[in-house]
């Protein structure tokens, strides 16, 4: 279980402009690790979109120790290459990074994009002191003697990248900002997703200008903001506007907005007003627990007021779809806490008795005959019932959900479920229970968006397609599972920082993206400012990509993507050797599976130059374009131009509009627009 986050960085003005600042050049394709252990390199580099190279790549990588011979790199690096240099060598002398006498003890580190940020290392190193050249900026240093640590600077059409020292076996146990350094350095990131999802929490967000922040949640990649619901369960002006604004905000940027509800929590007002429906503890105590005050939704009286209350909500705003989150019990010490433990309340307890016989608050009592730790066997039946009552639970608010979208066909369907199959211990706890809650895919139309357990957040990006493949064996919908990365300060003992950024977030988005139709991050202020121009690099899936000649202009490049992706390209192009009507002047927008781009004379007469939504197939057409695509919600499609007039599956239509975005209908479609 998790509660809104507690930390807000709020990103700066300088740091999100950014985004809308990207080099427009060709794009650093590969990447080559000399020697015979690449270390922790192909991590870093992989993970925001580099292919790795058997001999020669864009970025060529000299770990600590290899030497190399028969190269002029500085005739490399002035022709482009982007050199990266590990502690003391006489090619990084030759560079101006030269090894003093002097050496310091590192353990903690201060980077000077972000000196607030605590980089401790998990073990401290001996390093040697280094003198820099004058045209070198330092990127990050030893936190007390201010010795440099990573430096780097440009030279012609490349740049080199020094470091005092490898930097670990993972590719983020020392130097988080490894990726930023070599974007500020001019490496151009190959490939770019758009289909990431963020919870919102507006409390973290009342005085932004929501204008501003929506397009550059879009350039980092954000198809939908989760907003926090319950602040709008009952009307209130000055609130309901701000919602609406955001919702609009959003719509004229392509984003979708989902309403993200945390039942059995509704409302704060709902709590106040409604004690006789409050949840209980098995101390029989009222189930306000965390941030989250749970109510009695086994109650049928309170059950009928909180559909009342959610079909208003849904009602009164925009909505492109709902997320029914965490709709099970608390707590993570399961029944070893009894004042944490639900739920206890009068109506749960009656239907248990009536069914085995036992009250399970006797299971708590240690005076009684049914106490869990002398008859583990009423526990264990207690337990597998409120694993269903959980299940029979999420059915009920599916249906919900369902009656409602019969007056508004175009709403999505999430549901946030813990993971309880790489941490088994989940069902006892809260009562989650995969194994029971999958099989509603086969009745019900829902995207499953599995949330990563508190108690593995410590663990590194591997785990997720060993987390895949446990549900994919669970269900023939595969295509509607999702995961959430949840970005938040971790309890653990973690290196080298509290909250995962740089090179481990993007390594965890980056594994995740290709594990996962749909990868989610909890949540969008969390995001560190430093993170945001990369992101939707790291969330880029691509199986394959290859370039042919020198990056001339009659150059091919070759995607080869499961979910269809954005490849950087400055200028028109031809997809597959026809000109391609889906790409901005600086991205090219491709379906799934191997596609190859090549330069283009002139660009169509009307193009898309952004689509919210699964684009399948599309090609230029005299007067304008046309598309197909499928999608969960209703789709938003951004034109360079509105059309003068579309069809939708051969029928004249009149979707609504916001500026140039057109709202298509949800599922599959064909488009034709026309200029």
């Amino acid at each position: 279980m998790r509660s809104p986050g507690n930390m807000w960085h709020r990103p700066s003005a300088c740091v999100l402009c950014v985004l809308a600042a990207l080099p427009c050049a060709a794009a650093t394709l590969t990447f080559h690790v000399a020697g015979d252990d690449p270390g922790g390199w192909p991590v870093i580099l992989s993970s925001i979109g580099l292919q790795s190279a058997m001999a020669q790549g864009d970025v060529e990588v000299i770990p600590a120790g290899v030497s190399i011979t028969g190269a002029d790199w500085t005739q490399r690096v002035e022709h482009g290459t982007i050199l990266i240099l590990e502690g003391a060598s006489p090619l990084a002398a030759s560079f101006g990074f030269r090894a003093t006498t002097q050496h310091i003890s590192v353990q903690s580190v201060e980077d000077l994009r972000a000196p607030q940020l605590r980089i401790i290392w998990e073990q401290g190193a001996d390093v040697a002191v280094f003198e820099t050249g004058k045209e070198v900026q330092v990127f990050a240093r030893e936190r007390h003697d201010k010795a440099p640590l990573v430096a780097g600077f440009r030279r012609g059409a490349g740049a080199v990248l020094w470091v005092a020292t490898s930097p670990g076996p993972h590719g983020y146990d020392r130097f988080p900002y490894l990726p930023q350094a070599l974007a500020d350095l001019g490496l151009t990131t190959p490939f770019r997703s758009a289909h990431l999802w963020a919870f919102f929490d507006s409390s973290y967000r009342s005085r932004v200008d929501l204008d501003y922040f929506a397009p550059r949640w879009r350039q980092a990649g954000i198809a939908a903001l989760h907003v926090a619901a319950w602040h709008y369960w009952e009307s209130d002006p000055q609130a309901d506007e701000y919602l609406r604004h955001l919702i609009e905000a959003c719509h004229r940027n392509a984003i979708q907005v989902y309403a993200w509800i945390e039942l059995p929590h509704v409302s704060e007002r709902f709590w106040d007003q409604h004690p006789e429906w409050r949840e209980k503890t098995a101390l029989l105590q009222d189930a306000q627990l965390d941030w989250r005050k749970l109510m009695n939704l086994t109650n049928r009286a309170a059950f009928n007021e909180v559909a009342r209350g959610l079909r208003g909500l849904v009602d009164r705003f925009d909505w492109d779809g709902v997320n029914l989150a965490e709709l099970y019990f608390e707590s993570l010490e399961g029944h070893d806490n009894p004042a944490r433990f639900t739920p206890m309340n009068n109506d749960v307890r009656a239907e248990f008795q009536a069914a085995s016989g036992i009250d399970p608050l006797e299971l708590f009592n240690p005076k009684s005959p049914q106490y869990y730790n002398t008859s583990a066997d009423g526990m264990a039946r207690f337990l597998a019932f409120r694993a269903d009552l959980a299940r029979r639970q999420q059915a009920e608010w599916i249906a919900q959900v369902e009656d409602i979208r019969k007056t508004k066909s175009w709403l999505d369907l999430t549901l946030t479920h813990v993971d309880d199959r790489f941490d088994t211990t989940m069902r006892e706890k809260i009562g989650a229970d995969t194994s029971k809650t999958l099989p509603l895919l086969t009745q019900h139309d829902f995207t499953f968006l599995i949330e990563d357990p508190a108690t593995i957040w410590h663990l590194g990006p591997q785990r997720y397609p060993q987390i895949a493949a446990r549900y994919q064996a669970l269900t023939p919908r595969t295509e509607k599972l999702a995961i959430d990365i949840n970005i938040v300060d971790r309890y653990q003992d973690v290196y080298p920082t509290k909250q995962q950024t740089g090179s481990e977030l993007f390594a965890l988005l980056h594994v995740a993206a290709a594990a996962f139709p749909r990868v989610a991050v909890y949540f969008e202020s969390s995001i560190l400012p430093p993170d945001l121009p990369l992101l939707p690099s790291a969330a880029a899936a691509v199986q394959r990509a290859e370039r042919t000649g020198e990056k001339l202009p009659g150059d091919k490049l070759v995607v080869e993507s499961r979910q269809g992706v954005g490849a950087q390209w400055s200028g028109p192009a031809l997809v597959d050797g026809r000109p391609w009507p889906v790409a901005s002047d600086t991205v090219v927008w491709l379906p799934s599976g191997s596609h190859s781009i090549q330069p283009a004379a002139v660009k169509p007469v009307l193009r898309l130059i952004d689509l919210n939504a699964d684009l399948h197939s599309a090609m230029a057409i005299a007067s304008g374009i046309e598309f197909t695509y499928r999608s969960s919600a209703r789709a938003l499609a951004n034109f360079e131009t509105l059309p003068a007039s579309l069809q939708i599956d051969g029928i004249e239509s009149h979707p609504v509009t916001l500026g140039n975005v057109v709202m298509l209908p949800r599922g599959q479609h064909v488009v034709t627009a026309l200029r």
